[in-house]
């Protein structure tokens, strides 16, 4: 296709020193980031007559980071969907309009009076979430560290004089709306840790693991325990051993302690780990912090709830509270590169959600979709044929054109964040979902790329050097393929493998 440069070259007859001026300048730039994209173009061409891609929509966009050419595509500007690497819009985003240095806050606050001497809190205890996604998060706790961050809590309010709570522990959750999924997400997602919803007050990953032992291939598995314990949790186990691999689901809504397990893992395993989704995190989250009190000995004389309960039964006034103690998060840096790193959808719900609140003053999705879609709109990049129902892409509803995502990287690289995002993604060969892509080719620890994955949807979207060391960013997307993930996966490496072989 012609690039933008050949076309202006056409349109300006210049006059005058000043347009022979301007005339070298659109050249030398069309010289300067032309490309020798030969393999690429014979890669796609043996991709038009693959079987396998006969019924599919393979779209590919490659642009210089220097200037707004595009220097290879095909089907750029046709909507599809891009699992994972929409995490690249939501990330970048939050970046962007947060700063790497950003941190959520967390408060403890109380109602009621506080009586330093007897050491008595004549009220209610609150957990005031502010969106943090990595509440005693294992992406940020210490191995060597045995305390709880509600352990960590239990003690500063110790110190702070408090003997005895007249009152309950209250999970505030309210940042974010109660509805903590995508409503576009399917049943067999949302009660898997895959599937954890944002909340306003996430603890833990919002998930809990499920150990079960396997016998010989057909037979029942049985459960051997769950941790953290999910208190009033039901959970029916239906799983049976076959197979060599995790295909195990656990169906859930939010708020509903009725959990099922059904499908296999492979057979005669003992402690076979499986994750699911906490039912109600600030619920967990309340429970968590009343055991951490009481096992210091401060007594608490009511059971610990949410603000969402106390509102269902009328029983909640908004009161002032007095803030004892504010916990902050790690730097937006370093929840964005485990978001990438791990392509961990929880962290990028949190951060749409937040962009809401930032922007509305509630968390709510569809509020966040439309934020970052205009926040890109008014940087000068056509949207149309973007429709974003979440932020992590796990939702079959988003589309994206690569040429959109394409336009967002090049953008992002002019960023004062720029350094951030880039270093968060997986790179070629040697971290993430990249780890085994691309080995012993000139992309091997050179392209760092978002990867992402849905049943009939993969792709890659980032940057990478070619052979002139000019810096590319690109998309490359397939959705509706009739072959296996492991196979079309080696089909996107040799693009990947083009495009930075180019010169």
């Amino acid at each position: 296709m012609k690039s933008k440069n050949i076309i202006h070259t056409r349109a300006i007859s210049p006059s005058g020193a000043g347009g022979l001026l301007l005339l070298y300048f659109i050249l030398y730039s069309f010289f300067t980031f032309s490309q020798n994209t030969t393999k690429l173009k014979a890669e796609i061409e043996k991709l038009k007559t693959d079987k396998a891609l006969k019924h599919s929509i393979l779209s590919v966009c490659v642009m210089p980071v220097k200037t707004d050419n595009v220097l290879f595509e095909f089907n750029s500007e046709i909507s599809v969907v891009p699992a994972s690497t929409l995490k690249i819009v939501t990330t970048g985003t939050a970046l962007s309009m947060l700063g790497s240095d950003f941190k959520f806050e967390t408060k403890l606050a109380y109602d009621g009076i506080f009586d330093s001497i007897l050491g008595t809190l004549k009220g209610n205890l609150y957990i005031v979430g502010g969106g943090d996604p990595s509440l005693d998060s294992e992406y940020f706790r210490d191995t060597k560290d045995s305390l709880s961050t509600t352990d960590k809590w239990a003690a500063i309010l110790k110190n702070k004089g408090i003997k005895k709570i007249s009152g309950a522990i209250i999970g505030d959750a309210s940042v974010f709306d109660d509805n903590m999924i995508s409503p576009q997400w399917i049943w067999s997602d949302m009660g898997n840790y895959f599937g954890a919803g944002a909340c306003g007050l996430t603890y833990h990953d919002n998930k809990y693991s499920v150990f079960l032992k396997s016998g010989e291939a057909g037979s029942k598995t049985t459960i051997i325990k769950t941790k953290p314990n999910i208190d009033g949790m039901q959970l029916i186990n239906s799983v049976t051993a076959n197979g060599k691999t995790d295909s195990a689901f656990i169906y859930g809504a939010p708020y509903s302690n009725y959990r099922t397990m059904e499908g296999t893992i492979p057979a005669n395993k003992n402690n076979y780990e499986v994750e699911g989704s906490i039912p109600d995190p600030a619920l967990f989250c309340a429970k968590s912090l009343t055991i951490s009190l009481k096992n210091i000995g401060i007594a608490i004389s009511e059971k610990p709830t949410t603000v969402r309960q106390l509102k269902e039964v009328n029983k909640y006034a908004s009161p002032n509270k007095i803030t004892l103690y504010k916990h902050y998060s790690p730097t937006l840096e370093k929840i964005v590169y485990w978001t990438n790193l791990k392509s961990l959808n929880l962290y990028a719900e949190h951060l749409l959600k937040y962009i809401a609140y930032k922007n509305n003053g509630i968390g709510k999705e569809q509020e966040g979709s439309d934020i970052i879609k205009n926040f890109w709109k008014k940087k000068g990049i056509d949207i149309s044929g973007f429709y974003m129902y979440d932020g992590s892409g796990l939702s079959r509803a988003n589309v994206i054109t690569t040429k959109t995502q394409t336009q967002i990287l090049r953008l992002m690289a002019k960023d004062k964040n720029y350094k951030a995002f880039y270093n968060s993604l997986p790179v070629a060969g040697k971290s993430g979902s990249l780890g085994s892509l691309c080995e012993g080719t000139c992309a091997e620890n050179n392209l760092c790329a978002k990867s992402g994955y849905i049943t009939m949807a993969r792709g890659y979207a980032g940057y990478v050097k070619n052979k002139k060391g000019d810096m590319l960013c690109f998309s490359v997307l397939a959705n509706n393929y009739e072959c296996s993930s492991t196979e079309m996966k080696k089909k996107l490496e040799k693009i990947l493998v083009a495009i930075a072989e180019s010169d």
